[in-house]
């Protein structure tokens, strides 16, 4: 058992190029923020790339379930995916709440995260033998918060005080939220967790600050295509913040795709054993939607 476990990681270490410090000469003291490539090999490979956000209530990052392993899947389909460790508050600021006194990591960090990504891996589209017209955001959770935000803020440059005025357009070409975090105000839907992630122990009692970052208000004329889905029996991110982000988009008539699951609940990523069979079906209809829509 051992020895098929080191083989995996070896199989995983290989499959995956270095990680990149996307913060390196910048002034950002951010060096934990990684961006790592998994590119696809063979025939099949697409000029598709997919940044990977990992859910983990902007706390913790599930690397792993939803990030390494989706990384993977889509390899396997010719997808190039890029996974990002971006700044979450940890673990500590859950336990001690020490954010009261201290900043630590809260918005727009993980916006600037989510940008500074795009930028790259956009910049460096041709390197990697990526069409730059291809690139979405796929996310998880919280982490599917940070995608649907990387669309929904995308006309606003959060690197612009840091002195990073990119050449290349910040809007993704299509967004992946799964089992999403969307609503920050409405109290039937909120996740209190993630909520106190992003905007930090102060910030979750302002009414102004849960307003800016409620998607389901926010959503532009110009938004790219979505490709939603979620579990009605969904323990953890109640249903009804998909449900939020399904209405907004139609109002405002953006192409999308929502796929509403009966089981499944929350967390399972593209893998083949987590959730249910009906949920695991996302995978082959997002692919199918790719095709469709032209990605």
């Amino acid at each position: 058992m051992k020895r098929n476990l080191l083989l995996l990681l070896l199989l995983t270490a290989l499959h995956a190029t270095a990680q990149i410090q996307i913060w390196k000469g910048t002034c950002e003291k951010a060096p934990q923020v990684t961006l790592t490539p998994y590119l696809p090999e063979g025939k099949t490979v697409s000029r598709t790339a997919v940044i990977v956000c990992p859910g983990g209530s902007y706390h913790w990052l599930d690397m792993q379930t939803e990030g390494i392993e989706v990384a993977q899947w889509l390899n396997r389909n010719g997808i190039a995916a890029f996974v990002l460790r971006y700044r979450v508050a940890g673990v500590w600021a859950y336990i001690s709440h020490y954010r009261l006194l201290f900043r630590g990591h809260r918005q727009p960090d993980m916006l600037r995260d989510v940008q500074r990504s795009i930028q790259l891996v956009r910049q460096n589209a041709a390197q990697w033998g990526i069409d730059a017209e291809k690139i979405g955001v796929m996310g998880f959770s919280a982490g599917g918060h940070l995608a649907m935000a990387s669309a929904v803020f995308s006309g606003t440059n959060f690197l612009a005080p840091l002195g990073i005025r990119p050449q290349v357009t910040l809007r993704p070409n299509f967004v992946v939220p799964l089992y999403p975090v969307v609503t920050l105000a409405d109290k039937r839907w909120v996740h209190k967790r993630s909520r106190k992630g992003i905007l930090g122990e102060w910030g979750k009692y302002n009414r102004r600050m849960r307003d800016s970052l409620s998607l389901e208000r926010h959503i532009p004329a110009g938004c790219p295509p979505v490709f939603l889905v979620n579990c009605q029996d969904d323990p953890i991110v109640k249903y009804g913040n998909s449900l939020l982000l399904d209405s907004a988009l139609t109002a405002k008539g953006i192409t999308h795709r929502y796929l509403l699951y009966k089981t499944g609940g929350h967390g399972f990523g593209a893998s083949d054993t987590k959730g249910t069979p009906e949920c695991r079906q996302w995978r082959q209809a997002f692919l199918d939607w790719l095709k469709e829509t032209g990605f």
